[in-house]
């Protein structure tokens, strides 16, 4: 029987699933997700052990929380990953304990009798305020328009830079009392090794195993510290098979109006802080991110902070230790942080598992977490290349939100530790007062608490000040005196004489571009150009082509370059010059347009000759083609000239050097 040819076949029929949705093998998923719980286990007991030590609480309720914390997070990343309704991104974002939760935690329950009891009213703040968070969310979500490239950028680089200090903590712990010991060469040999094993099983290992370089450097590490004698697993032993803390274990919560507002203050700030995780996740596994997304995050966000604070826990975000992890291994699927989740759930019920994750040496997780951390940081840098720094303005804001986060993270409150000095002896170091007890309340405490928090209020409010409020906008050209407001109120022939130069004088590029007002940024007026110019028709695209000088022409009263663009072709000898004219005057006369190089992006002259020869073998069409990618080269040169121009001071910072020698 003969078959329709054209029929769609069941594989091209097949709906295409996204990375981020496709679900692993079994035994993969259970590896990858254990890897996650690795990555993230440390950062996720970390806030239980500050608050319970600076609160007073004994160790059983210690253990408690800890257990708790692990259940808890296990729900609150299953929210985020799988989703239900409008709750959940829907992405491979691990949810853990917020550090800006410290400060008011411990303030709160040490203003209402400290311990046990003082927990009462934190849990009755931190569902209070959860439930404030559900509600807010799709509200929170229009703020996305204030978070363009130069704040998710400069916010995602922000929490790389800052973390990478909490991996290093841990690299220089000793293994077994985790107290600072940065004088034994064994734990940088421990910290190297990682890091080596790590980097070479992602150069040489594929598939499977490449993927899980992290868990398998964490555990060869492991080994090799327990041979050593630099690992212990005696507490697997004491701990329980099986335990639950129940809800509300340490009481009914209380409801203080002064600690439920505080409390709100705390999750708006995390709500920044998500998002910031949402726009790096987003970029690494390539979705786009929406203001639904950003509402469903934040609603999960506030789901799991009424459980946390049911369960005996505190307010969720977004853990960005694994968001780093996602980027090295390149494992994109939401369903891998889903197993994750039930790994933590388990660990959570079976003190047991918990107890061996947590044997894991300090400076062994320290390695793996600096690398980690560091990925973050690489991301947001990644998302700031695509910012326009020729503008002043996206400049202060990253320099600025940069250098307050920094400030404030390496100004922060150091809690009382132990360290051993070169003798061995242990030496008890006292509290360190930090620039967030310098403020008079604990309101204005919270934003100071950690220097991602401020980074990220500092450029959100930076980039409202330089784009939202007042001004004129940048300036964009006539030497700084015209501002990008003022051209989205040009007439047409005002436009055409302030970048009519951009493209050559063509009418009816010019034209297109400015019907295309108004512009919301510098960008927006740069893509006007290039869009006119690559959709014209046939016949304007070649009178485009045609106004461009010839390759290498000259004036011939003054002799110099007829376009600004080469004027490195002036630093030819005679002989070379007479080359680059023959060159065009071929070209011409094969083609009946003028040969058209970009010739700030061609290094040497030699390479100008051989790629306008190699060219003359081509069709008319696709010479044509071929004119239009460097015509729109060109003018995206000249056009960064003009704004250059208006802004001098960046301008000396972003120079460029002549291309063509």
């Amino acid at each position: 029987m003969a078959t329709d040819s054209s029929a769609p076949t069941a594989a091209q029929s097949r709906r295409r699933v996204h990375p981020v949705d496709q679900v692993p093998p079994a035994g993969r998923l259970v590896a990858l997700g254990a890897q996650h719980v690795v990555a993230f286990y440390a950062g996720a007991v970390l806030v239980p052990l500050l608050i319970a030590r600076a609160i007073g609480l004994d160790s059983e309720a210690l253990t408690m929380l800890i257990t708790a914390d692990l259940f808890t997070c296990g729900i609150a990343s299953l929210l985020q990953a799988v989703g239900i309704w409008k709750i959940g991104v829907r992405l491979p974002l691990l949810q853990g304990i917020t550090f800006a939760t410290l400060a008011p935690v411990i303030q709160i329950a040490n203003n209402h009798g400290g311990g046990r009891v003082g927990l009462q009213t934190v849990y009755g703040a931190v569902i209070a305020a959860g439930v404030f968070t559900f509600l807010i969310a799709p509200f929170f979500a229009k703020l996305i328009r204030f978070l363009p490239p130069v704040v998710t950028g400069t916010l995602i680089t922000i929490i790389g830079i800052c973390l990478i200090p909490v991996g290093a903590g841990d690299a220089v712990s000793d293994p077994t009392t985790h107290l600072y010991d940065a004088a034994n060469w064994r734990w940088v040999l421990y910290v190297l090794g990682t890091i080596i094993l790590i980097v070479l099983m992602q150069r040489f290992f594929r598939g499977f195993l490449g993927t899980i370089a992290v868990l398998l450097g964490l555990v060869i590490g492991t080994v090799v510290a327990w041979l050593c004698g630099d690992a212990s697993f005696a507490a697997v032993g004491e701990a329980d098979w099986l335990g639950f803390t129940p809800p509300f274990a340490f009481g009914w919560p209380r409801w203080d109006l002064v600690a439920i507002v505080s409390m709100i203050v705390v999750l708006l700030v995390v709500a920044v802080e998500s998002t910031g995780s949402i726009f790096a996740t987003g970029e690494i596994v390539g979705k786009r991110i929406r203001k639904d997304d950003v509402a469903a995050a934040v609603r999960a966000d506030g789901v799991a902070t009424v459980i946390g604070g049911s369960f005996n826990s505190f307010p969720y975000t977004a853990f960005s230790e694994n968001v780093g992890l996602v980027r090295l291994t390149g494992v994109k699927s939401r369903w891998v942080v889903a197993c994750a989740g039930v790994i933590m759930m388990l660990l959570g019920l079976l003190p047991k598992l918990a107890k061996i994750v947590e044997s894991i040496p300090a400076p062994v997780l320290g390695g793996a977490a600096l690398i980690m951390f560091a990925t973050v940081a690489i991301v947001g840098i990644q998302t700031l290349t695509s910012v326009d720094f020729t503008d002043h303005r996206n400049l202060i804001i990253a320099a600025t939100s940069l250098a307050v986060a920094l400030y404030v993270q390496f100004s922060q409150s150091a809690t009382p530790t132990t360290v051993i000095t070169r003798s061995g002896e242990q030496v008890d170091v006292p509290a360190l007062p930090g620039v967030d007890e310098a403020m008079p309340n604990i309101i204005l405490q919270i934003p100071f608490s950690t220097g991602i928090t401020m980074g990220a209020i500092t450029a959100i409010l930076l980039n409202l000040l330089f784009f939202h409020v007042g001004g004129k906008g940048p300036a964009v050209a006539g030497a700084g005196s015209i501002t990008l407001d003022e051209v989205n109120t040009m007439s047409a022939e005002q436009f055409r004489d302030t970048f009519g130069h951009v493209v050559q004088d063509v009418d009816w590029v010019l034209e297109r571009a400015w019907e295309q007002r108004p512009f919301a940024d510098v960008h927006d007026l740069r893509s006007a150009f290039q869009e006119a110019m690559l959709t014209g028709t046939d016949d304007g695209q070649l009178a485009l082509i045609r106004a461009f000088p010839d390759l290498g022409s000259e004036d011939e009263q003054t002799g110099e370059p007829r376009a600004v663009d080469h004027v490195a072709l002036s630093q030819l000898d005679e002989s070379e010059h007479r080359n680059v004219v023959n060159l065009a005057t071929a070209y011409r006369e094969h083609f009946g347009f003028p040969l058209v190089i970009c010739a700030r992006e061609t290094e040497r002259y030699d390479r100008v000759l051989r790629s306008g020869w190699a060219r003359m073998d081509n069709s008319d069409t696709s010479e044509k083609a071929f004119a239009l990618i460097e015509i729109a080269k060109i003018a995206n040169y000249r056009f960064d000239d003009l704004v250059a121009d208006a802004n001098p001071i960046t301008s000396a910072r972003f120079s460029r050097q002549p291309e063509l020698s």
